[in-house]
């Protein structure tokens, strides 16, 4: 079987993550980045000028992922409310289980409030919030949903799949397994939407 060769920028990308996910931004210097990598920090600045250039690239690549998965999966899905409603959950938990760094880096970024990036993370997500929100609005006004506050809804939701996957090394510990094995993870999707249907279900 032939074994994928990964470039050296590759690798710095993936080093990179996982020292940001673990340790953050401020305490990551690029001499940690470059030893992870197995090269000296000329090397690593050959390919990026800059620890926030290096930082810039990891967050717009690790995002845009995540809203490509997420467009593709409602692409197929059509105009059934829980359908688009499921496969966005889904979709999600796949990401997160792909990209356990990714998910970590992006709550350490949201925790400090986008300074390491020098934006507005909430502007840059706002869009794709509000389009969320009027999918809700629709869905309830059609009466395929319940009458909820749908900003509440989102958020709620966004706590109840996001904080599973960046605390995971603490969830570790309370239940004594691996959070993020197959199992677990259904099941954790599956009492997501459980809760999410009960909650939005109409009477």
């Amino acid at each position: 079987m032939a074994i994928e060769h990964v470039s050296t920028r590759e690798s710095i990308l993936l080093a990179a993550q996982r020292c940001f996910a673990d340790h953050g931004y401020a305490a990551t210097s690029l001499n940690d980045i470059a030893a992870e990598v197995g090269i000296r920090r000329p090397s690593l600045l050959h390919h990026f000028v800059s620890k926030e250039a290096l930082y810039g690239e990891v967050f717009e690549r690790s995002l845009s992922d995540w809203l490509v998965r997420l467009e593709d999966a409602v692409s197929g899905v059509g105009d059934d409310g829980w359908a688009l409603l499921d496969a966005v959950l889904n979709v999600s938990a796949e990401f997160f289980v792909d990209n356990p760094d990714v998910v970590r880096v992006l709550r350490r970024e949201a925790i400090d409030g986008g300074v390491n990036l020098g934006i507005d993370m909430g502007g840059v997500l706002q869009p794709l919030f509000i389009r969320a929100t009027a999918f809700l609005q629709r869905e309830m006004d059609a009466g395929t949903f319940r009458h909820m506050q749908p900003d509440y809804v989102l958020l709620s939701a966004y706590g109840a799949l996001l904080s599973y996957f960046s605390d995971a090394p603490l969830i570790a510990g309370l239940i004594d397994e691996d959070p993020l094995g197959s199992d677990r993870v259904a099941g954790h999707v599956s009492s997501v939407r459980d809760l999410y249907q009960a909650a939005l279900r109409p009477s």
